[in-house]
């Protein structure tokens, strides 16, 4: 009898984590969203802190797809970002029904809030389950942030450019080598991964380096491509090829240690304005036309097998990704990571 029971409970709950039974086939993917309802909402508000002309591209492509329904965004820094929201649900204002993260402290933290809408998208089988949440259906990797070393090649010799972040180390990048904040996800990946791999004491020795912080990664290439510094830690490998792309001097690092790979995390919002719509998004960003359209509109890698990588660039298979076994393990240390990086930076 107990294993009848535990069989039905395991039934049921995957069950639960199943998209609706009949889902509608759409040009490049599938919905359970009610597209009819979807289109009389007629809106769409993601917040992201993606660099807005990435954005527009990606709701642009969306709007284009279903024309009735008016897309918008806000984009802020990541901390900024999460604060606003957290301030307008304690206003029980709604504005947003799409929410993107790249720091899985937020990630989480809105998770436990019950921020999160549950929804299970038909596409959400085509992904590997460490690249979608737990419980499945409340947010997923929209993409991947890979980030590795960047340089100028106009201001440093490729011969001569860091080979692996231990080499940030060199007294020779002392006052040139710019880095993000410590609101960014992808830095604490950093520090926490380079802690691991190489110790704390190169994080000492690189605070010797006198590092200059920015909260968008289009401040550290603007900066590095102009000559007002030559090398970006953490740089991220999506920026090499949009400013590549645009004929700017600017190389990447396969550093021998490995490459940062940061979630972007897309979800759905409780209590969004417009469920519906939110619904057809995620289920539109999941599968192959929307992830077509996002790694063109951003420049980053798709974790789906079947899509391919943004133009000019290599397969995710060529990086060796580095990414927390352990989020929780990862997460506790958030707090010290603030702490000594605001000092590395200058910040306190």
């Amino acid at each position: 009898m107990r294993r009848v029971l535990l069989a039905l409970a395991a039934l049921g709950f995957a069950h639960a984590a199943q998209a609706c039974d009949n889902p509608r086939q759409m040009d490049g993917f599938k919905t359970c969203a009610d597209v009819a309802k979807a289109e009389a909402e007629g809106s769409l508000v993601m917040y992201s802190p993606d660099p807005e002309t990435n954005q527009a591209a990606l709701m642009e492509a969306f709007h284009a797809a279903f024309p009735k329904i008016k897309t918008n965004y806000m984009r802020l820094q990541t901390g900024a970002l999460y604060a606003k929201l957290m301030a307008e649900r304690q206003a029980k204002t709604y504005v947003a029904d799409i929410l993107v993260l790249t720091d899985m402290t937020f990630t989480l933290d809105f998770q436990k809030r019950k921020g999160w809408m549950p929804y299970v998208s038909p596409e959400s089988g085509a992904y590997e389950a460490r690249y979608k949440s737990n419980p499945e259906g409340q947010y997923f990797w929209g993409a991947a942030i890979i980030a590795g070393i960047a340089y100028n090649p106009t201001t440093v010799k490729p011969e001569e450019a860091p080979k692996s972040w231990a080499d940030l180390t060199n007294p020779r990048w002392r006052d040139v080598i710019n880095v993000k904040v410590s609101t960014a996800g992808s830095q604490h990946q950093a520090w926490y991964s380079m802690r691991q791999i190489l110790g704390e004491k190169f994080w000492q020795d690189f605070a010797k380096q006198n590092p200059r912080a920015f909260d968008s990664y289009i401040q550290q290439f603007d900066r590095t491509i102009s000559g007002q510094d030559q090398i970006i830690e953490n740089g991220q490998y999506s920026g090499v090829l949009q400013f590549k792309a645009k004929g700017a001097p600017i190389e990447f690092v396969f550093p021998t240690e490995g490459e940062i790979a940061t979630p972007s995390v897309y979800g759905a919002i409780a209590e969004a304005p417009h469920p519906e719509a939110a619904k057809l998004f995620m289920d539109w960003v999941m599968g192959v036309a929307g992830q077509t359209a996002l790694v063109k509109a951003t420049s980053l890698h798709s974790v789906r097998a079947d899509v391919a990588p943004p133009a000019g660039g290599a397969p995710i298979t060529a990086f060796k990704l580095l990414t927390p076994d352990d989020w929780d393990a990862f997460l506790k240390t958030h707090n010290q990571f603030v702490k000594e990086w605001d000092k590395i930076v200058g910040m306190r």
